[in-house]
């Protein structure tokens, strides 16, 4: 577990794809328990760590995810992630050329709880949630694309499942048509930003993760970094 940003209020890491945020039907340890541990023996707390979920990234997902350390900065991270004053910049890695090096994407997602899946439409339908987000091509090389991800709302699977409507499945992700899984099981989307004003002292935060240690990875942001 790399923590890359702490204060009093808040803690964020940089979580693999091996890891969960919060407890499952797997019965893995999740990052939120595996804090409460550092926390305990880092400050050598006698009692309970409080160490609060304000958002969520699939398992296969790396990248930034921020906790809060306190009630109060709990509950106004809640508020500021569910209305959208978090800024969250996601890298991904397609195989396909997207249709423009640049553009914006609006569906209509439904969501099966049986699959664990969305399916994105042009249209509006019943049950569906509108889903938007904006995409840069940033990096290429001979076979992949690297898109930088500007999440506007924040749907189940919403980048998976509209970038593989768009034509573009993430490497690796199976789910959403890519043809092969990656070696570590994981999928080549990454959290790399959360940017927002701080919940307690309203201090500008930006957190960035470092990309996955990975050849392609390195390869393509080695001109960005």
């Amino acid at each position: 577990m790399k923590v890359i940003y702490e204060d009093n209020h808040i803690i964020a890491v940089h979580k693999t794809c091996r890891e969960i945020v919060q407890g499952d039907k797997t019965g893995d340890i999740p990052l939120s328990e595996m804090l409460k541990t550092w926390l305990k023996e880092k400050y050598n707390k006698p009692g309970n760590v409080f160490v609060g979920v304000t958002h969520r990234l699939d398992r296969p997902v790396s990248g930034v995810v921020v906790f809060a350390k306190t009630s109060k900065a709990l509950s106004r991270l809640n508020e500021m992630f569910r209305v959208g004053n978090v800024k969250k910049t996601y890298w991904a890695i397609v195989k396909n050329c997207p249709p423009k090096e640049e553009g914006e994407l609006v569906n209509w997602l439904v969501r099966n709880e049986k699959q664990n899946k969305s399916y994105a439409y042009d249209t509006e339908r019943p049950n569906a949630k509108k889903a938007i987000l904006h995409y840069k091509v940033i990096a290429r090389s001979e076979n992949y694309y690297l898109l930088e991800i500007d999440l506007k709302t924040g749907r189940h699977h919403q980048i998976r499942c509209q970038l593989a409507k768009m034509g573009c499945p993430i490497k690796g992700d199976l789910k959403y048509g890519f043809p092969r899984s990656n070696p570590d099981g994981g999928i080549s989307l990454h959290s790399r930003s959360a940017e927002f004003i701080h919940p307690v002292s309203k201090d500008p935060i930006c957190i960035t993760a470092p990309v996955p240690d990975d050849s392609l990875w390195k390869a393509l942001t080695v001109e960005i970094l």
